[in-house]
């Protein structure tokens, strides 16, 4: 795992101006990957021989790096270790729980991770998922309303004049673009209801050919083969019994995540040879538990191909997970591009496990064979 972290660190280590923060920078990642309960500016000093936190800070506060050219290098080693033609990028959000009120974005709103409205910042973020393994390439700090109308606390907060509010939508579209720009190999795009209920992001990636299977509220609405609007709900109520197959939707903590699915067609003219459906996702034991999700791709697409990327969506989840063993969530870090530059580096640190992993399913593979 060292080596793995090492040869990460050093595909970025240019990107630091001065050998200090760069040899700090490979320390603060092996010690976010350490057995530590906490993982704060002291324990992680603690861990790399320092008296004093000061240098730990230094890295994440004044030293002279550029987080995003990192990001960008991350990106491109998960992409080299677990590219896969088929892979699944995934939007999600998730919280940070915080005391105060000087941190960057910080502010009583709906924590997924806490699953319900606390002090938090909140993180939007981009996973890339194939058969080799998931991490997550891209990161934004969703910065409210509250914040943006006020510059003054934003330049305490260390948030620039130029950052305006955006919507996590507004996040995920452009962490969306730049993996396209990048050249992400990818097929389908997926995320949870914040996201898919936005007619406005499923045409933006429609325009622009990306495949998306999108949660969707029950009340949601689409356009049918008949030129009508109607409720996802409504379009499945009373499909025939052999409308509904029996799937997994991809292995979980506890065996394959079996449901029943079913699509329907919806919209009369086809585009680029892509289609639309909605698609239905029903309980085994409770025939009353239905999700939603509209999907557009390829028309060769089978159900079970959308059924593949509704379940991938949480890899994410897992995502964020692991990511709590790599001290994703432990920053105490109030200015802006401290937590862009903490969340960077624990995304490397998972980006190193994910190609440990990516390796040794390689080896057990070939062993078999």
């Amino acid at each position: 795992m060292g080596r793995g972290l090492a040869g990460l660190h050093a595909r970025f280590a240019s990107r630091f101006v001065r050998s200090e923060p760069r040899s700090r920078a490979l320390a603060y990642m092996r010690g976010l990957i350490a057995p530590l309960e906490r993982k704060n500016g002291w324990t992680l000093a603690e861990r790399a021989g320092d008296r004093l936190p000061i240098g730990m800070q230094r890295l994440l506060g004044e030293a002279d790096w550029d987080a995003d050219a990192v990001r960008d290098d991350v990106r491109e080693y998960v992409v080299e270790t677990i590219d896969d033609e088929d892979g699944v990028l995934i939007g999600d959000d998730t919280g940070f729980l915080k005391k105060g009120v000087r941190s960057a974005g910080v502010q009583r709103q709906y924590s997924g991770t806490a699953g319900r409205t606390e002090n938090c910042q909140v993180g939007t973020f981009l996973a890339y998922a194939s058969t080799k393994g998931r991490a997550l390439i891209d990161r934004e700090l969703y910065v409210p309303a509250s914040w943006t109308d006020d510059r003054e606390r934003c330049r305490d907060a260390g948030i620039p004049d130029e950052v305006l509010f955006a919507t996590k939508t507004e996040h995920f579209k452009a962490m969306l673009l730049r993996a396209v720009e990048a050249g992400v190999p990818f097929a389908w795009v997926t995320a949870d209801e914040a996201y898919g209920q936005s007619k406005t992001l499923r045409w933006w990636m429609e325009q622009r050919a990306i495949s998306h299977v999108m949660c969707a509220k029950t009340s949601d609405t689409v356009i049918t083969r008949g030129m009508g609007e109607r409720r996802v709900d409504d379009l499945v109520t009373g499909l025939a019994p052999q409308a509904w197959k029996r799937l997994s939707a991809g292995k979980g903590s506890h065996g394959e995540r079996m449901y029943q699915w079913a699509r329907i067609p919806i919209r009369i003219w086809w585009e680029n040879g892509h289609g639309h459906w909605v698609l239905a996702r029903r309980s085994l034991k409770d025939p009353t538990d239905l999700a939603y999700y509209v999907c557009y791709g390829p028309v060769a697409t089978r159900l079970k191909d959308l059924v593949r990327v509704a379940g991938a969506r949480w890899a994410v989840e897992e995502c964020f997970q692991t990511e709590g063993d790599c001290g994703l969530d432990h920053y105490q870090v109030r200015l802006y591009h401290a937590w862009y530059r903490h969340i960077t580096l624990a995304m490397a640190a998972l980006a190193a496990l994910t190609a440990v992993r990516a390796h040794e399913l390689l080896k057990g593979e070939t062993a078999v064979a």
